[in-house]
């Protein structure tokens, strides 16, 4: 009987019988080591597929014949032992369409090696990471929850003009025709290089930044625990400067980030299916911001990685929108409130610009409870009832505004002029800058003598007040309205986006209007 070198048989029972190797125990405690950190990177759903697929093969190989049996096994025992765990990233954009790093970001903050425990500082715990979305086979889904229509090549094809406005000669433009200047561009990129300094290796970001950084900076924010809003407010100045996964200085900044909240998300089976970035401490504002975050940065691209996680996000926000009031809360299908409709409506907008689909009535309800809320037909609007002109809801009315430019009212409309006055008369706040940020778009939609003496205020308070020299350079810190929260990340976040105002988004009253993305 021929028999390959170094290998014997007995010819009872055909079982190799290979020469005893000299066995290496630091390799062995290595490979362990490996094999360990493998296991405690994948999810049980993974572990339980990977366990069920070695029951079958193992069955299957029943049926061969002995000798067939026997070389399968030496196959098996020279076949590679490990699997990157990259290739385990089922939901995620496919690295492959992300190039090298080009971020400007020093070697010791891109090469972090994730495995390695960051040291004990004084910022709050962060929570465990572990990736808790319900096992669902996402494939074809798109073709589930999106009208065919919509999925043609010819409306995929038509770029929103809503946010064409970010890059190129446009924003340069649109920079020059509504206000911005050198100072103000050169302040958002100093506000994009400290964001990008206080990425954390998973991808995501913290409102508890110091963990970030070592402590370099203060002012950390309490939300310790809520990670997709923090990620999401970094990710939105880079995408509101034109600055995708795909495109720009930072791009794997970008990508990071977008891969970190796709792997978050937590999706449920439905008809249609959701899938949902609620999350402790930032509840619905999470799943909001999340939204607004992944579908501007689909409706910018067209990447079709970001699809389905763009039209679950808003089947999300389909499903827990109040039946009765047509509002958002803290919780689904909570009795809403104006602040957290603001970001929810914000994010139905961005959806509508990538041309994903969302019901007529879930606007028309949104509309709705904006109407119950206002008063002074539609100049002034409360929390969770209607407001007097003069009880400091000028926050409020700021988001109502907004919201009722996106869902029609025109530039004439008598609630919207006198809304319009009542802010142009408080002016901009820098200690309460979730108020600025609403008013600002607010004045910048509106135009004119009021938005002119607006922004002079506005943008030149944020130039002379963002940090100059340290660690914290390019950042803000007003210790204002919900600052504690938040913390630096926050207020850099919200002020990066005032400075972008310029060409973030079409404005709504002129011949480049973009009504007619947000119809009703």
């Amino acid at each position: 009987m021929n028999q390959p070198p170094g290998v014997t048989f007995d010819v009872a029972n055909l079982v190799p019988e290979e020469p005893v190797p000299q066995i290496d125990p630091e390799e062995v405690h290595e490979r362990a080591a490996r094999r360990k950190l493998l296991l405690t990177a994948m999810p049980s759903w993974l572990i339980s597929l990977f366990v069920h697929v070695m029951v079958i093969l193992i069955l299957a190989s029943i049926t061969l014949d002995p000798v067939q049996q026997v070389v399968s096994l030496l196959e098996a025992s020279t076949a590679p032992q490990e699997t990157p765990i990259e290739e385990f990233d089922i939901q995620g954009p496919s690295i492959d369409s992300v190039e090298a790093p080009e971020d400007p970001l020093p070697a010791e903050a891109t090469m972090v090696d994730p495995t390695v425990a960051l040291p004990e500082i004084s910022a709050p715990e962060l929570p465990d990471f572990a990736l808790e979305a319900e096992a669902l086979q996402l494939d074809n889904i798109a073709e589930k929850v999106i009208p065919s229509s919509l999925l043609s090549s010819s409306m995929l094809a038509q770029a929103s003009a809503a946010l064409n406005s970010r890059t190129g000669a446009t924003k340069a433009e649109m920079l020059e025709r509504y206000g911005g200047n050198a100072a103000s561009e050169k302040a958002v990129a100093l506000a994009l290089k400290w964001i990008a300094d206080h990425q954390l290796p998973d991808g995501g970001w913290t409102f508890a930044h110091s963990i970030a950084c070592r402590n370099q900076c203060k002012d950390f924010g309490e939300l310790a625990e809520s990670r997709n809003a923090a990620t999401a407010m970094a990710l939105l100045p880079f995408l509101g400067a034109g600055q995708t996964h795909l495109e720009g200085n930072y791009k794997r900044t970008v990508f990071r980030g977008l891969n970190f909240l796709i792997n978050r998300m937590k999706v449920s089976p439905g008809n249609p299916p959701r899938g949902s970035w609620h999350e402790p401490g930032g509840r619905m504002y999470a799943h909001g911001l999340a939204a607004i975050t992944v579908c501007e940065a689909y409706a910018m691209t067209r990447d079709p990685d970001l699809l389905q996680p763009a039209q679950l996000s808003l089947n999300y926000l389909v499903y827990a929108q109040n039946d009765r009031d047509g509002g958002w809360r803290y919780e689904p299908k909570q009795p809403g409130d104006t602040s957290v409709v603001g970001w929810c409506l914000m994010a139905l907008k961005s959806g509508k610009m990538g041309n994903l689909a969302v019901p007529p009535l879930t606007f028309q309800a949104a509309d709705r409870f904006l109407d119950f809320v206002s008063t002074n037909n539609g100049a002034y609007y409360g929390y969770n009832k209607p407001t007097a002109k003069l009880d400091g809801r000028e926050a409020t009315t700021a988001v109502g505004l907004l919201c009722r430019m996106y869902l029609g009212y025109p530039k004439e409309h008598p609630g919207i002029k006198e809304g319009v006055e009542f802010l142009a008369k408080r002016g901009p706040r820098t200690n309460n800058l979730y108020y600025s940020y609403y008013a600002t778009q607010v004045l910048r939609h509106y135009g004119g003598d009021q938005w002119e003496r607006w922004n002079r205020e506005m943008r030149d308070q944020l130039i002379e007040s963002q940090e100059k020299n340290g660690h914290a350079a390019g950042s803000w810190y007003f210790n204002g309205s919900h600052a504690e929260k938040g913390g630096r990340l926050y207020e850099t976040s919200l002020a990066t986006m005032i400075l972008e105002v310029y060409y973030r988004h079409m404005p709504l009253y002129s011949e480049k209007s973009a009504d007619e993305e947000f119809e009703l």
